[in-house]
């Protein structure tokens, strides 16, 4: 008595097919399951004996063993508890064999009732790419595997359901993906009083990917920027969407209603975060903070207190647009394409240079304040601005400032120029410019390159700023519609490098 079922698991982002091999044979009873199993799996025994007794059906007094292949890989989470009772009922000839065309992934609770499990998405893309036609989740997730279009997915509520289907008694309906829209309220750069120095660079870090660093006193609006930048970034692509999405998936952070995420994320982790929860890692390898602002926004409010071993662990993937968590026990990649915008005060009490505040530190303060990031780090950071207070005449002002739908329309201009010029290329946007393009795409006029030559030999710039400065001034001249970077461009740009002159 033996049977086979599908069901999937998942290395990374990306899924692959598990079978589930059950053989029922006579002797002692016993049930095992094998094919490194974790604990998790494990206790799918108790799970699906439960799930069985209580749907009155009979357990088999039998040796029962369950083999999950590829034997050779790892088995986490309690996505097989469905296909391991299938398996058990099929062999024991209380269900017809289950067409080798269908699959299964659902965790079961006690009763018989099936619940969600994390990384559906990417379940159910590969099950459309190897050819499955029908994948029966639970509920919960439904609308989330029904973003792959072309595969049947089939919402289930419990056991006792999904064998009236497996038998012909009850019809199999698919379910349709229904998209719901968030109701997260849209925050406008409208909302800013003055800084428009501020706006001007969060304008240039939208349109070209750059990553961003603001110092200003307390109040002045970094946070409030910060919180708007999204507003102001081009749409996800479909790509993009289902790259994020798969990344939320295998989290376990996709609400049952909720289905492709649409708007670029925007993470905002509190400064006692580890190293690890910020790149990534645990008993099964989740994306940390990096990877889940992929294509979106990773805020880091009061950089200088961050761990610095947290900063230091930004500078891999701010360089290579990956996280590589490394173990004894296994390896991941996840993709963070992200920008990073930072805020600091300019030393430990805020005030130092305002022209309204006294600043009560002492220059060894400072010093140990600003040391606390590292001069690598800065330099993987394409503009630096300096934010000062907003005074009375800009906070009281009844003038409108520009909006967000405005910024965006030069923004949109900006990488539809890169998207054209960079078509066919690994890479779409200024910032992510790798060395060997520099200077095909950053031509520079001969006097641009003049004042380029004196910056960086009175700025002592590192090659990698050089790059940066480069970079931005590239986007600079992408938004004034220019296909050569001239002087204006790379004195723009140089005003974005404020941590540089003062260290």
């Amino acid at each position: 008595m033996f049977s086979k079922v599908y069901s999937f698991g998942v290395i990374g982002i990306d899924g692959y097919v598990v079978t589930v091999e059950t053989h029922i044979s006579g002797g002692l009873p016993g049930f095992e399951i094998v094919g490194l199993p974790d604990n998790a799996v494990k206790e799918a025994k108790e799970r699906v004996r439960s799930a069985i007794k209580n749907n009155n059906i009979s357990f088999p007094a039998s040796r029962i063993t369950v083999n999950l292949a590829p034997s050779d890989i790892k088995k986490t989470g309690a996505v097989y508890d469905l296909p391991v009772l299938l398996g058990i009922l099929t062999a024991k000839g209380d269900l017809p064999a289950i067409k080798s065309d269908y699959a299964f992934a659902a965790q079961l609770s006690l009763d018989g009732s099936l619940r969600g499990v994390p990384g559906i998405l990417p379940m159910a893309i590969k099950a459309m790419e190897d050819g499955f036609t029908h994948f029966f989740v639970s509920r919960d997730n439904a609308n989330e595997a029904a973003i792959v279009e072309e595969l049947n997915v089939i919402a289930v509520d419990n056991v006792s359901q999904l064998l009236s289907m497996l038998k012909g008694e009850e019809e199999i309906h698919r379910h349709t993906y229904a998209h719901k829209e968030s109701n997260d309220e849209i925050m406008d750069f409208s909302d800013v009083k003055g800084q428009e120095e501020a706006k001007r660079a969060m304008e240039i870090a939208a349109a070209g990917g750059h990553n961003i660093l603001m110092v200003g006193p307390p109040g002045s609006g970094k946070s409030m920027l910060a919180k708007r930048l999204p507003s102001i970034l081009p749409p996800l692509t479909r790509s993009e969407a289902m790259q994020t999405t798969k990344l939320y998936s295998i989290s376990g952070l996709i609400d049952k209603d909720e289905g492709l995420i649409t708007k670029r994320p925007f993470r905002n982790p509190h400064h006692s975060v580890s190293a690890a929860a910020l790149t990534g890692g645990g008993h099964n390898a989740k994306p940390g903070e990096i990877s889940l602002a992929n294509n979106g926004v990773l805020f880091l409010d009061e950089f200088p207190q961050f761990h610095k071993d947290v900063l230091e662990a930004l500078r891999a993937p701010l360089e290579d647009n990956v996280v590589t968590i490394s173990r004894v026990s296994y390896t991941r990649t996840y993709p963070s394409n992200i920008m990073l915008v930072a805020a600091m005060n300019p030393c430990p009490c805020g005030y130092y240079g305002c022209e309204n505040h006294i600043c009560t530190c002492s220059l060894t303060k400072r010093q140990n304040y600003m040391n606390r990031i590292s001069g690598p780090m800065l330099d993987r950071i394409d503009l630096h601005v300096r934010l000062e207070d907003v005074n009375w005449e800009e906070l009281t002002s009844t003038e409108k400032a520009e909006s967000s739908k405005d910024i965006l329309k030069r923004v949109m201009a900006a990488r539809q120029l890169q998207e054209n010029r960079y078509k066919g290329l690994d890479f779409d946007t200024n910032s992510n410019i790798p060395p060997k393009h520099m200077s095909v795409f950053c031509k520079t006029t001969d006097k641009a390159a003049k004042v380029l030559e004196r910056v960086f030999k009175s700025l002592n710039l590192s090659a990698r700023s050089y790059d940066k400065v480069l970079k931005v001034a590239r986007t600079i001249a992408d938004l004034d519609g220019e296909e050569m970077i001239n002087d204006i461009h790379i004195l723009e740009a140089v005003q974005y490098r404020d941590m540089d002159r003062r260290i």
